[in-house]
């Protein structure tokens, strides 16, 4: 449960997104606090990475209000405290001429001018973010030649380079084998509970998240906020969610 009494990372006022009169997200409140472990779930089209591109300032909605650190979001500068992950991130092209240490760098290259030398500090924290996803032992590997799952944790080492409060990633999942997402969340909730990082994250694996989330924000069109995640999801409530018969797998922690 979040403490209301701090001031929330992102706070999120009456915020609409309408363009050309097409309603993609309604009436749309909410709080995100520091040391969060929050799902974004919903169907096809429901507006989740719309409502995160919003929070990023990458569109601009038709009315409401983001605040970032009790910061507007027109007067927020500090980017750096944020890690993105979009969606399909890890799909590159097989040739490209990149290692994965490669790939880590450029996520410091917000500390500094992108043809200056990297800093000692800069070396540290790429090698501390790669620990951290376990691809150190890649680094000398191209990019191109890794599996999905591997590609997937680089993406996220690049982000976390960068040493940010809180982490967004939209459907990390896609394209990836069962035993790489179960390892991938495993080492998303490592982050959350020992490094402190405020993660938040767009699935379609609802039943993974049962686990260890803190909240799900459940998105189409309207956002519905719920603290305790197992209550919410059971096979009704997928299924008013996604407007078809749901069926729902839950802890991914037990072999299937």
């Amino acid at each position: 449960m979040p403490l209301k009494f701090k001031v929330p990372i992102f706070d999120v006022k009456n915020l609409n997104f309408a363009p050309s009169s097409q309603k993609i997200l309604t009436n749309i409140s909410l709080e995100i606090f520091n040391g969060e472990y929050i799902a974004i779930i919903g169907p096809n089209g429901g507006g989740k990475t719309t409502l995160i591109r919003m929070l990023l300032g990458l569109e601009t909605p038709t009315n409401g209000e983001i605040k970032i650190y009790g910061k507007k979001l027109k007067d927020f500068k500090e980017w750096r405290k944020i890690g993105y992950v979009p969606q399909r991130a890890s799909l590159v092209d097989e040739n490209f001429p990149a290692t994965v240490q490669d790939i880590v760098n450029m996520g410091r290259v917000s500390k500094r001018s992108i043809f200056s030398r990297a800093s000692r500090e800069d070396k540290i924290e790429v090698e501390d973010a790669m620990i951290k996803m376990d691809v150190l032992n890649l680094k000398d590997q191209m990019i191109g030649t890794l599996s999905g799952g591997q590609r997937q944790r680089v993406m996220i080492a690049r982000a976390l380079a960068s040493k940010p409060e809180i982490l967004i990633l939209d459907e990390p999942n896609t394209g990836v084998d069962m035993v790489s997402q179960k390892r991938f969340y495993a080492l998303l909730s490592k982050l959350n509970k020992e490094e402190n990082i405020t993660i938040l994250f767009i699935t379609h694996d609802v039943g993974v998240i049962v686990d260890d989330i803190g909240r799900v924000f459940t998105i189409n069109q309207r956002a519905t906020i719920c603290n305790n995640p197992k209550e919410v999801l059971g096979c009704g409530d997928m299924t008013a969610l996604y407007g078809t018969q749901a069926h729902l797998l839950h802890n991914h922690k037990h072999e299937h």
